[in-house]
């Protein structure tokens, strides 16, 4: 039995769609069933609510064998520590009892060289925090998404301009999110692993907000460039959008970690490169959505 949080996230249903095929029993945990697809509702085996509450991932862990892991961080929420480690405590009480043999978690670079930097920071505490319950666990160390420029296609279609407040010359990786989910899907699969390791989930090149923009305009056909602004800034639109003080500044610090070169740590090696390139991304899924909008 395999057990996948956030079913319908941007990861969790694409780490879904891959089980599928597999002929392994699969349970989800979803707040919502009714926005699972039917298809995938007439497959799997639903138990509704949060992975944050203990009676629900008691009752989705028993009998399984590995578990997909992965925190949505409440903006909301009052500090980091509530987000990312209180959220995932209860999920280590039901390993332990429950007797799960591996996990499969979503985190981030930085073991090792993150200092203070915000939400990687709390990531990697929660990487130790199940990893302290003695499961096997697969820590996917990501960089930034290239996803989550879908956040901007709105500004990038009718106003040819993406921001954020890294300076726009400094190169580093960028993953495609069903890349991740194609890498979490196969270690599920696995049972022949054990023991506690990261798994760094790099694209194959490193760019530069200003080498997106390029990318992005040549696949668009129109002008697209990049605009850096100031911390302060960003962090004033993140609780413009609802974010909390906390969750806003834990943003920024992870931001800032990126600036001073967090996501070049790590050295790249052909085990950790995966396939889909930032051209491609942008003509199979950032183009259909400029074009949606």
């Amino acid at each position: 039995m395999i057990v996948v949080t956030t079913p319908t996230g941007q990861i969790g249903r694409r780490v879904l769609d891959h089980l599928l095929d597999s002929g392994e029993p699969i349970r989800v945990v979803a707040r919502d069933p009714a926005r699972l697809p039917d298809h995938v509702r007439a497959r799997v085996e639903v138990v509704e609510g949060s992975h944050g509450d203990l009676a629900v991932v008691t009752e989705a862990f028993a009998g399984a064998d590995a578990v997909f892991w992965l925190v949505a961080a409440d903006p909301r929420a009052e500090s980091l520590e509530a987000a990312f480690l209180d959220f995932t405590r209860p999920a280590c009480d039901a390993l332990k009892n429950q007797g799960v043999a591996r996990v499969v978690g979503v985190s981030a670079l930085g073991r090792g060289v993150a200092r203070d930097a915000g939400h990687v920071s709390a990531s990697l505490a929660m990487d130790d925090l199940i990893a302290s319950t003695g499961v096997s666990y697969r820590a996917l160390a990501m960089p930034s998404f290239m996803d989550n420029l879908l956040w901007q296609v709105e500004s990038i279609s009718n106003n040819g301009v993406f921001f954020g407040p890294v300076s726009g010359d400094r190169k580093a990786p960028t993953c495609a999110t069903r890349d991740i989910a194609a890498v979490a899907a196969r270690l599920l699969l696995d049972s022949t692993w054990d023991g506690v390791a990261d798994v760094p989930v790099l694209g194959p090149e490193n760019l530069s907000q200003n080498d997106l923009a390029e990318i992005m305009s040549d696949v668009l056909g129109r002008p697209v460039r990049y605009q850096r602004v100031p911390m302060d800034a960003f962090r004033a639109t993140q609780i413009e959008h609802g974010w909390s003080e906390a969750m806003a500044q834990g943003m920024v610090d992870m931001m800032a970690a990126k600036e001073a070169g967090l996501d070049n740590a790590e050295p790249r090696t052909p085990a950790a490169t995966t396939p889909t390139t930032f051209r491609q991304w942008c003509e199979e899924v950032l183009k259909p959505a400029v074009q949606g909008v």
